[in-house]
């Protein structure tokens, strides 16, 4: 490939479609860069640096992962393999070996076509498009990566597989009490991504009924997209669900880093009110004192902070994205932080996110619990109305996000994260997208669903004007 285009290196990780924006060549000069960002974040010889690696499932993914390795490894530091993993488990190579990053190759919930790469520091700490990937496009664009000649001789570059399949399930097992579960009915759908082998294990030693749908890989995808918030890539489970009578079901994207939920009557469990109920269990496992923080996003419904408040908690809203999420969870001490697309966050788990342990937790949950979750969840959604995010299509994102500052004037108002507009029974916000001419809208009423829905059409036509 003859210039790989800066539009790959998004705002949270390396994304485009094989062979046309990203291909081997191009993953063994990321490889090359990465390399040499960490080693300048860690103040040290890249020959000196361990760095982790992981693949997922697509069909491209041995290719690339084999050129990102190469990569490192010409510039002189040490690569452990682990093979074909969910991302997490290569937060948690890089977090339980103290490695001084990780790379993971994957492009997440996206289509067949696409492929990618997920990097993290020591800790597992996210690199950002200010911290660390703008470095590696930007070496990329200079051609200070292309054709390099090896930084360390031969011999002195190792590679090592791993297989941490097993130590991943026991480290997970520790965040409940496996006794304690019930054999629920529960119906999973893994969208041919890396929960089969990741989260099926555990899932079987827990004695429950399950029933398991699109469970092994396949870059293909034969069944559906892996992305489940989209709503046509759930009809099956939520249907699945309902036609046996189960207690819950769970799907996961591609990468299995993010799972959903659906509750017992077949509905989807919506990310803020799944964060809200995974915080009340949280507090009640780490009681104060101190007082224990968690974070949610700027998009959120109330009944975040409203729960958190409640059960004796610091409610701390936050930008929306991974790294910021991870860096703000370790300044605060967060033992918890969850995002309304389905990413929820440990600090038990080197702040790290986690499609594995949310769906222990609802488990343990419903184990202790005399009431299903249609009705754990039915508290919020009787009392808080939320429209789910909106996208419009606008010409000057910048510019509109002011004009809706200034109609809402009179309210309370916060730019942490686009715009945050605050009334006493409604609020909203709309934030651009990182990557398209787009604004996102999050609306929530306190009051009524119709008034959640009147309110929703009046910004909707501020946007579209």
């Amino acid at each position: 490939m003859a210039a790989i285009s800066p539009d790959v290196f998004k705002a949270y990780d390396i994304r485009g479609i094989y062979g046309r924006d990203l291909d081997a060549d191009a993953a063994e000069q990321i490889g090359r860069g990465f390399a040499r960002v960490i080693a300048k974040q860690e103040g040290k010889p890249v020959s000196e640096l361990r760095l982790g690696l992981g693949r997922d499932m697509r069909l491209t993914a041995p290719e690339m992962a084999a050129a990102y390795r190469v990569g490192m490894l010409h510039e002189g530091a040490r690569v452990e393999d682990a093979g074909m993993v969910g991302t997490e488990m290569l937060y948690y190579l890089v977090g339980s070996r103290e490695l001084d990053g990780g790379l993971m190759c994957t492009a997440s919930h996206n289509p067949k076509a696409y492929t990618g790469a997920k990097l993290v520091g020591r800790g597992a700490l996210a690199l950002s498009g200010d911290g660390g990937i703008g470095e590696i496009r930007d070496m990329i664009a200079a051609g200070e990566l292309e054709h390099a000649a090896p930084d360390a001789p031969a011999g002195q570059r190792d590679s090592e597989r791993l297989d941490i399949y097993g130590e991943f399930h026991e480290a997970a097992l520790r965040f409940i009490e496996p006794g304690a579960i019930r054999p629920l009915e529960v119906v999973v759908d893994g969208g041919n991504g890396m929960a089969g082998p990741m989260v099926g294990p555990l899932l079987e030693r827990l004695g429950l009924r399950l029933h398991e749908a699109y469970w092994t890989p396949d870059g293909n995808f034969p069944d559906h997209e892996p992305n489940p918030m989209l709503p046509e890539n759930r009809e099956f489970v939520m249907a699945e669900v309902v036609r046996r009578g189960a207690d819950l079901g769970i799907a996961w994207d591609g990468d299995a880093d993010r799972c959903f939920f659906i509750d017992d009557r077949g509905a989807f469990v919506d990310g803020d009110f799944l964060t809200a109920l995974l915080a009340e269990a949280l507090l009640k496992k780490y009681p104060p004192p101190p007082t224990q923080t968690i974070l949610y996003d700027v998009r959120a419904s109330r009944a975040v902070a409203d729960t958190v408040t409640a059960a004796g908690g610091r409610a701390l809203v936050n930008r929306v994205g991974h790294a910021f999420f991870k860096r703000r969870m370790r300044e605060e001490g967060g033992i918890f932080g969850g995002e309304v697309s389905g990413h929820y966050y440990f600090r038990d788990f080197y702040c790290a996110d986690s499609g594995t342990l949310p769906a222990l937790l609802m488990l343990e949950l419903l184990s202790a619990s005399d009431a299903p979750l249609s009705e754990l969840i039915g508290r919020y959604r009787a009392r808080y109305f939320i429209s789910g995010e909106i996208n419009s299509e606008v010409a000057d994102p910048a510019a509109k996000l002011e004009q809706i500052a200034s109609r809402y004037a009179d309210a309370r108002q916060d730019r942490l994260d686009g715009v945050s507009i605050d009334y006493e029974d409604w609020h909203f916000n709309v934030r651009p997208s990182n990557t398209e001419p787009l604004l996102r809208l999050c609306l929530e009423s306190v009051r009524s669903r119709e008034h959640m829905e009147a309110k929703r059409d009046e910004v909707l036509a501020l946007i579209r004007a």
